[in-house]
């Protein structure tokens, strides 16, 4: 299946020692700020691991998340906000902005950036997958599931928990819709990628391909217009890969099309979606080139000369042969000078995010626990704060050597 993904740098965050000296009065207060802690770092270890696996990461989120959630949610179901929730400042930097941290006091921002990076490591274990010579087809459904929870949490964060933070969100931040939409269905776009590996496969009708391949490149399409208005500084790497992929599937629609068309005895119209196909594919490769040489935040890679690509080059050319060497034979028919149009609708493998929920508060939180908690004896100068300047150091991710056949990196 070989493919290659584009992936933005992990969020980093400043340290959270969750030590509230004072203000923790009892044994099971201190220990609940203890598993935070522990939990927190264990969570952050985790997404540099290249050993880490989905149970792995799982175990991990539901722990930090439902001990987190104590900071968020009421005891009693009721609607009034929990006591703890402006008790510490968190520290993220973003995907596209370096390390320029926003900073706020507020559970909320912890929540939504810790899943926004948990998003983050599953489209990029999806992308270390995708990227073997010799991917299993147990691993094609972990790369294709992965693809579709990364999507259901950016999902879940955008409408259920985003809209919660009392400050707004900054412009051209992760948080902001822009950037979340693009992710979403740029899962779903890679998701469809893997899909349409396997019905090539197993040699799927041509037509169910083609829609596929054009439904898949509509997706980045609109991923990439959704950046449009996004400063080309900070997003133009990215908007280059989605560009390539675009007319990557373009020329994989066009070319599967004119497969179906020369099963209908029409090689003229075959002829003619190859030659476009052909089009599109120099598009692509012109774009491979600019985007090995836009900086910006993203990996390094030569696209055109992973594996993924040549093979489609070489399906262009040989199809486009063969209609030629038919319509000179048997059909004689005339090519027309309009590319046909696509007018094609998938009825089988569109990919839908996996819908997502936060775990359940954590059993430790009891009402006992969190009267426990006195914020009349914060320390009057806040020390829970970090200071100003105090920097944040990014994750150090794992270096994902490339395979023989890729030529380029996949992080």
């Amino acid at each position: 299946m070989t493919h290659w993904f584009h992936r933005n740098p992990l969020k980093a965050t400043a340290p959270v020692s969750f030590n509230f000296y004072g203000v923790a009065t009892t044994p099971a207060a201190t220990k609940v700020c203890n598993d935070l802690r522990l939990s927190r770092s264990r969570l952050l270890e985790l997404f540099t691991d290249s050993s880490c696996n989905p149970e792995m990461m799982k175990n991990a989120t539901d722990l930090y998340f439902s001990l987190l959630q104590g900071f968020i949610l009421s005891l009693d179901d009721s609607s009034q906000e929990c006591k703890l929730r402006y008790i510490q400042n968190f520290k993220w930097t973003d995907t596209l902005q370096g390390q320029v941290p926003s900073a706020q006091q507020d559970a909320v921002f912890e929540l939504v950036s810790m899943g926004f990076n948990v998003a983050l490591w599953y489209t990029k274990y999806a992308s270390r997958l995708a990227g073997k010579e010799d991917i299993t087809e147990d691993e094609a459904k972990d790369v294709h599931r992965s693809l579709k929870i990364a999507a259901g949490i950016f999902k879940h964060l955008k409408e259920s928990h985003i809209p919660k933070l009392i400050t707004p969100v900054e412009k051209g931040r992760d948080l902001e819709a822009r950037l979340i939409d693009s992710y979403i269905i740029q899962c779903q776009a890679e998701a469809q990628e893997v899909t349409i590996a396997r019905a090539i496969e197993l040699k799927h009708n041509p037509g169910l391909i083609a829609a596929l391949a054009y439904e898949t490149a509509n997706f980045y399409q609109k991923a990439d217009q959704t950046l449009s208005s996004l400063d080309p500084t900070y997003a133009g790497k990215w908007r280059k890969y989605l560009n390539l992929k675009t007319c990557f599937y373009m020329a994989y629609a066009y070319c599967y099309h004119g497969q179906t068309l020369l099963a209908s005895d029409k090689c003229g119209e075959a002829i003619r979606s190859l030659q476009e196909s052909e089009k599109f594919f120099a598009k692509a490769e012109a774009l491979c080139k600019e985007y090995g040489e836009t900086k910006g935040p993203g990996t390094t890679a030569k696209p055109s000369g992973h594996l993924f690509f040549r093979k489609l080059g070489s399906l262009i050319k040989n199809t486009l042969e063969k209609c030629q060497r038919e319509n000179g034979f048997i059909y004689f028919q005339k090519v027309p000078a309009e590319a046909p149009q696509l007018e094609l609708k998938a009825n089988y493998g569109l990919v839908e995010p996996i819908p997502f929920e936060f775990p359940a508060l954590n059993a430790h939180w009891t009402p006992e626990t969190l009267a426990a908690f006195d914020l009349t004896k914060r320390p009057k100068d806040d020390t829970a704060k970090p200071k100003p300047d105090e920097e944040v150091k990014p994750l150090k991710e794992p270096d994902i050597k490339p395979q023989k056949d890729s030529g380029c990196q996949i992080s």
